[in-house]
Formats: C-alpha cells, sequence, structure tokens
C-alpha cells in the first residue's frame, strides 16, 4: 500500500510512546510526511485518539510544485548537475522548504510538526529558532543551528555507523543516537545516550560534517548560505562515549533560489548478483557480464526493441568500484574469487524481463 509518507514513524516510533510524549511534554518534529503530510498527520491523530490523548499537530504544506509544472518548464529549468532539460514526464515535484514554518508552527503551540519535503536541519533549526527567537538576519546563528542539524540528520552515522575507523567504534550492534545541546549563542555539545554503543569524537563528527556538502564555504540551505570552513570540533571528557563540542560555523545571506527535487518516468531497471570462483575470476566475471549483454541484445535485435539506455558492470572484489585508483591484483596474483554485479536499464518492460530471464540460468549455472 502506497500511502505517501513513512508509516513506521507512526506505528513504531510515535505510537508506542505516545502517552509518555504527552505526558512529559516532549515536542516532535518529523519530516517523515513525505508527499503526503496531512495522511501522516491524520493517522497521528488517530494513534493520539486511541490512546485518549490531545496532541496539537501542525502540517507545513506548500512542497509541492506540480500545479507550476509548466511555468518551471517553460523557464527553461535545466538539472543542476548534468545541465539536462526539463522532463517531459514529471510525477512528482516538490521543493526543499526550510525551517521558518517549523518554527512558526511551535510558536503557534504544536505538539508535533508534519512537514512534507524540506531541509533535513531545518528539523533542528526550527525549534532553536523557536526556542531563542534567532532573527532572519542573524546568519552566524542560523549557520549554527543548520550545522546542528547537519551533524545529527543522519542519526547514528555521527555515532560512528559508518565510520572510516569502524575497528575503533565499541558495541556497534547497540549503537546509540546522536543528542544535541544547543545554546542562544550558537556553541553547542554532541553526545549519546549512557550505556549505548558507538562513539561520539572528533573524527566520527568531522567525517559527518563534510558528508554531502559540496563547498564547505558555501553550504546553500533555504535559510542561510553557511561557512564551515572554520568550524572547531572538540573533544570533551567525562562523557559516556564521547563528546565534542562545536563551535565556529559563519552564515551569510540565503540565495533567492530553492532547491526542487522532480521525479521522472525514464524506463525500467534491473541488476543481477552472480559469484564467480576459480582461476581469473575477475576476467570470467567480466566476460559473463559482457556475453549475457551480448545474448540479450542479440534476442533485442529479433523483437525489434532498441538498446539498453544504460548499463554498469562491475566485479565486486577486482576494486571496479575504486575506478582509476584500482589495484586490479594482490602481491601480484589474480584474484580467484569475484562477484559480477550487472545493472541494466531500458524504456520497456519486457526487455528488461528478458535480461531477468537471461541472467537466471548464467547465475545458478556458475
Amino acid at each position: 500500500q502506497l500511502l505517501g509518507y513513512t508509516p513506521d514513524f507512526v506505528s513504531a516510533a510515535m505510537a508506542p510512546y505516545i502517552k509518555d510524549i504527552h505526558r512529559k511534554g516532549v515536542r516532535v518534529i518529523s519530516n517523515a510526511g513525505g508527499i503526503n503530510p496531512l495522511a501522516c498527520a491524520a493517522a497521528l491523530q488517530e494513534v493520539a485518539k486511541k490512546a485518549d490523548v490531545d496532541l496539537k499537530i501542525a502540517v507545513v504544506v506548500g512542497d509541492d510544485l506540480m500545479s507550476e509544472k509548466e511555468n518551471l518548464k517553460g523557464a527553461g529549468i535545466t538539472d543542476l548537475e548534468s545541465g539536462k532539460q526539463f522532463p517531459e514526464s514529471v510525477h512528482s515535484m516538490n521543493v526543499y522548504l526550510g525551517a521558518r514554518p517549523i518554527s512558526r508552527a511551535l510558536d503557534l503551540g504544536a505538539d508535533i510538526v508534519v512537514t512534507g519535503r524540506c531541509v533535513d536541519s531545518g528539523i533542528v533549526l526550527g525549534p532553536l529558532i523557536h526556542s531563542f527567537g534567532w532573527n532572519r538576519d542573524e546568519f552566524d546563528l542560523l549557520a549554527a543551528g543548520s550545522l546542528a542539524g547537519h551533524l545529527v540528520e543522519c542519526g547514528a552515522q555521527c555515532t560512528g555507523g559508518i565510520f572510516t575507523d569502524w575497528h575503533a567504534v565499541p558495541d556497534w550492534h547497540n549503537i546509540g543516537f546522536p543528542i544535541v545541546e544547543c545554546s542562544s549563542e550558537g556553541d553547542f555539545i554532541i553526545s549519546k545516550p549512557p550505556d549505548t554503543g558507538g562513539l561520539i569524537s572528533f573524527g566520527t563528527v568531522a567525517e559527518q560534517l563534510v558528508y554531502e556538502l559540496g563547498n564547505p564555504q558555501r553550504y546553500l540551505l533555504p535559510d542561510v548560505t553557511c561557512d564551515f570552513s572554520e568550524v572547531s570540533i572538540t573533544e570533551i571528557p567525562g562523557f559516556d562515549g564521547g563528546a565534542v563540542k562545536v563551535h565556529g560555523a559563519k552564515g551569510s545571506p540565503p540565495s533567492t533560489f530553492y532547491k526542487v527535487n522532480a521525479t521522472y518516468l525514464d524506463g525500467f531497471r534491473a541488476t543481477a548478483v552472480c559469484p564467480v570462483g576459480g582461476p581469473k575470476a575477475v576476467q570470467k566475471g567480466k566476460r559473463t557480464a559482457e556475453s549475457i549483454l551480448q545474448r540479450t541484445r542479440l534476442i533485442f535485435s529479433q523483437l525489434g526493441y532498441e538498446d539498453y539506455s544504460a548499463v554498469n558492470i562491475q566485479v565486486l572484489g577486482s576494486e571496479d568500484t575504486y575506478g582509476p585508483h584500482a589495484r586490479r591484483s594482490i602481491d601480484g596474483q589474480d584474484l580467484r574469487e569475484a562477484v559480477i554485479w550487472l545493472a541494466v536499464c531500458h524504456k520497456q518492460k519486457e526487455a528488461v524481463e528478458v535480461f531477468s530471464r537471461e541472467i537466471a540460468p548464467a547465475g545458478t549455472g556458475m
């Protein structure tokens, strides 16, 4: 069932704890509304009703731009990274909203705020604006609040979840989520709950700081343009599992543009994964993948189908994922075990079904 929002937020994150949330006065902000935040709020309202608790639920809307499709198309909008023209078959189009609607909802007394598409950091910046009364032109403070949100927006990533030095992270199976304690001056401390696994350190937090950042001196958000190039991360002793103090974010006015996420139908995709064993496994894997493509292309020509729109072959174990930095052998020896990763895209579903049928015998016969 396609609900358009994240059902786990309602059933797993909220429903079991709704009475405690109400009793303790915890205020919850989430972008779990997806493309249907009103339905998410209605489901939360039903949960509150069943638990016999009275909660004020606010919904932030306005991110859906489908009504503006023709206007945007006529304005010559192109893809941010590739420069491709506006696609013909757009199925959804949502603008990334900022923190102000969230802070406004909290100002009006909301206990729970559900948004559709918004910048992840806005989930944290919104309540900070509400709590501290930060003005629209206090850009250093807005950048600091955005940095706090950016560091915790991926949950356990900043407590060691994908840390480069993974071997230094204790009790990964019981990893704790980050906690932010922020001051009205914009400095903040990141820690995690006691008796949980994971690690808060300079390294784990610094890696998350540069994650998906682009230009660290011009991180573009709806409320502020951030400069994180002079941020300091200082470890604080005495915290179970570690803690750091973060300082030094700078901000300037936001641009006049918003980022928009649009989806469109561009065909069908299939992926096959096949283990390969024996001498010269990498060469055998590449030959197998190329032969499967050659065979299916022959079938396509017989059926009158066009060629694949995209193909990707990687032999995992051969360092294909490292691109030009790959080392192709270990101690001069050919690898004896590898895995083919073969992905294809095609405009027609029937062509992808041909690929799926042909890959099955190849996958089971090696």
